[in-house]
């Protein structure tokens, strides 16, 4: 086994620790030997950024063309991974359609011959009046030239529909399949109170390694184009408004971190909130961070989305364990800068995400600390039920534990909710998205004071 380890070494993984990492199977090792040489960045990153993942059995599209994923360096433009990934809006010598802002498009058709209204028109027909268009059949109203001109130069879709889940509490959970072969999930999550949520992904896993989160096992295959991200929603607008109303919410804690692919998220939720399409509120579209702080203050500056923040310990402790982006961003660091940030945002409240695990971060010196991380922000703070899938060594905290939680948070003057789980019994409950292949990211080795709570061997 110190082989394996070894040649980790030789390999160049920065930042490895024999106390800290579970060790990974020989087989997963001398697998991931025979990947096409990994090249390494002078920044020292740990094994657990690392996505250690198997050669796609095809080549990826021209949406997205990447080499084999490197290490993945956090910096404020994460150049080791978009280095090697460019995103490219089309197929050969088409463009997709979704891939471009409203302006793209008016100077798109424009290049084209055909004026700005017919922009317009197109524009409406993709993301309005209860078209949502995915060929040019569908574009009635348009001149018939210009849907010619579409139909040979642009591609109205970015998804193709694999399957959709229905869970017992009638949560649906839809498999996509891009054009590399490559699987997303997207969940509709339906409401009594006439609101009904889309929580759609960003990457083709995630390279985070948060260690309740089934995602996470994957590694990251690659992000999302904006084209992508949208269609997503669009297409849950097509597939479900007659089932289950309005799509009234949209919320970016599907697969992966949304603001490690921060370009296209950015332009994703631009496309969603623009009035003359998907016309969602911008508070009702929710973009959801590990805490990668450089990108959550760009965010910050460029969006007028909501953000939620997945907090889940309230020691660094802690966290540095079940969330190790807490190694390179501490709590202090992340609190400090949505202080310092919000001060200039109007009326507008981050979301705190709080995953309730047994024994781990759920007793009462948890509430007090959390009561005093979150002093001087203006915030809400969600309790989620801990959703339980192959592999995890996590408990959920049980529904009572929970409610004595919250009413100590509540008493201390917090905005508190509790989120149960919803669709769990069709693995669409948050943390349980995604497929990990044969290769996982490894789990990091459970610190002594929680080996009972989790059940872990030393």
């Amino acid at each position: 086994m110190e082989m394996g380890f070894m040649w980790m070494r030789r390999m160049g993984i920065a930042g490895y620790n024999s106390t800290l990492l579970s060790k990974p199977s020989m087989a997963a090792l001398f697998s991931a030997a025979h990947h096409k040489p990994i090249s390494f960045s002078n920044v020292k990153t740990p094994l657990y950024l690392i996505s250690l993942v198997p050669p796609l059995r095809r080549s990826l599209s021209a949406r997205a063309s990447c080499s084999p994923v490197p290490p993945i360096n956090l910096d404020e433009n994460c150049s080791d991974f978009d280095s090697h990934c460019t995103t490219i809006s089309g197929k050969g010598s088409k463009v997709v359609l979704k891939e471009m802002t409203y302006n793209e498009l008016k100077k798109w058709v424009q290049s084209h011959g055909y004026r700005p209204g017919q922009a317009m028109m197109l524009w409406k027909r993709l993301y309005g009046n209860n078209i949502w268009a995915h060929h040019s059949d569908e574009l009635e109203g348009l001149n018939k030239d210009f849907k010619k001109m579409l139909s040979e130069n642009a591609d109205f879709r970015a998804l193709s529909l694999k399957e959709i889940r229905t869970a017992s509490d009638g949560t649906r959970k839809i498999l996509f399949t891009l054009d590399d072969g490559l699987v997303i999930e997207t969940v509709v999550i339906p409401c009594d109170k006439g609101r009904t949520t889309v929580c759609v992904s960003s990457q083709v896993g995630c390279a985070m390694n948060c260690q309740f989160c089934y995602t996470g096992r994957m590694g990251l295959m690659r992000h999302l184009t904006a084209a992508e991200i949208v269609e997503q929603a669009v297409f849950t607008r097509r597939l479900l408004t007659s089932e289950v109303g309005s799509i009234t919410n949209v919320v970016f804690m599907g697969m992966g971190e949304p603001l490690h692919n921060i370009d296209n998220v950015i332009k994703a939720a631009d496309i969603m909130v623009d009035d003359q399409g998907l016309h969602f509120s911008p508070r009702k579209v929710t973009v959801s961070t590990s805490g990668l702080v450089p990108q959550l203050r760009r965010f910050l500056h460029e969006s007028t989305c909501a953000l939620a923040v997945s907090l889940n310990a309230t020691t660094d402790e802690v966290r540095n364990w079940i969330m190790p982006i807490n190694r390179k961003y501490k709590l202090d660091l992340l609190l400090q800068t949505l202080r310092e940030e919000l001060r200039f945002k109007h009326n507008y409240k981050v979301l705190f995400e709080y995953v309730m695990l047994a024994g781990v971060n759920d007793s009462d010196d948890d509430a007090k600390r959390l009561i005093d991380l979150v002093r001087g922000i203006p915030c809400k703070i969600n309790l989620i039920s801990f959703n339980p899938h192959s592999g995890s060594l996590f408990k959920p905290t049980k529904e009572e534990r929970m409610i004595e939680f919250r009413n100590t948070l509540a008493e201390a003057g917090c905005t508190v909710l509790l989120r149960l789980s919803r669709g769990d019994d069709q693995m669409a409950a948050c943390g349980q998205l995604g497929k990990p292949g044969t290769i996982r990211v490894p789990l990091l080795r459970v610190p002594e004071q929680f080996q009972m709570a989790v059940g872990s061997s030393p």
